[in-house]
């Protein structure tokens, strides 16, 4: 019993210290003191508007997003319990996993040195943007906020411990990080780019932007008995259109 009560301990000091550390961390996390990187949609319902003579966005479509009003939606209990579950969870995963993490970012310096971690500006709950976290997986030259399946032969900058954690799914385990200050979800739609518009504009149409993005979602669980370019899009989409793919 002694030793069961000194690990109590242990864990609440440790809880009280992330928590200190959370706090101050939230408001950087989120583009709060860098006004020029907030996204000027934060809070409104959009559309997107196609035009040729534009950039092509992460999406691979041409054109931009059009606010057609405000987001009405407002957290429901489930939604507040929630966060609850959120923290308890995340801030148990970081504890146990620190000799995971500790493994990893050694391996990923070691075989391409620069950061271990690789930080993304991605789009959260009412589509504020906030600074989301994964273990780098590529190689320190590769392209700057382009997804992997727009890169011209995407594999020549995958480091070999990138791979290992890729086919693993271990380079998204920072997350937990982003879950426990509040940025995300462990259960949600994952967290879009940027400027990936035409997804966001297409979320909108299933209210996916007023929940906070998850770490792993219904398609990933239970939505195995559709086809590859649907389950692509559910994921990205959120739950309620992965639902509706696969009640036909």
């Amino acid at each position: 019993m002694k030793i069961f009560g000194k690990v109590c301990v242990v864990i609440s000091i440790i809880a009280t210290g992330m928590g200190v550390v959370a706090a101050v961390k939230k408001p950087t996390s989120v583009y709060k003191n860098e006004p020029s990187e907030r996204n000027p949609m934060e809070g409104k319902k959009v559309r997107f508007i196609r035009n040729d003579n534009e950039p092509q966005n992460a999406d691979g479509a041409r054109g931009h997003l059009e606010a057609v009003g405000v987001s009405e939606h407002k957290p429901d209990v489930y939604e507040k319990k929630k966060r609850a579950f959120d923290i308890v969870l995340s801030f148990f995963g970081l504890v146990v996993l620190s000799p995971v993490f500790l493994f990893l970012s050694l391996w990923i310096v070691i075989d391409d040195p620069g950061p271990v971690l690789f930080t993304q500006k991605r789009v959260g709950k009412d589509k504020q943007f906030f600074k989301m976290h994964k273990f780098r997986s590529m190689k320190m030259c590769t392209p700057y906020d382009m997804p992997t399946h727009m890169l011209d032969n995407p594999e020549q900058y995958i480091t070999k411990a990138g791979q290992f954690i890729r086919a693993h799914s271990l380079d998204e385990l920072p997350q937990l990080w982003d879950i426990f200050i509040g940025n995300m979800s462990v259960i949600g739609p994952r967290p879009g780019l940027w400027n990936q518009d035409l997804l966001t504009a297409e979320r909108d149409k299933y209210g996916a932007n007023d929940i906070k993005p998850g770490l792993t979602n219904w398609m990933s669980t239970v939505g195995k008995n559709i086809n590859e370019v649907e389950r692509l899009i559910a994921e990205y989409i959120g739950v309620k259109y992965a639902v509706a793919l696969s009640e036909g």
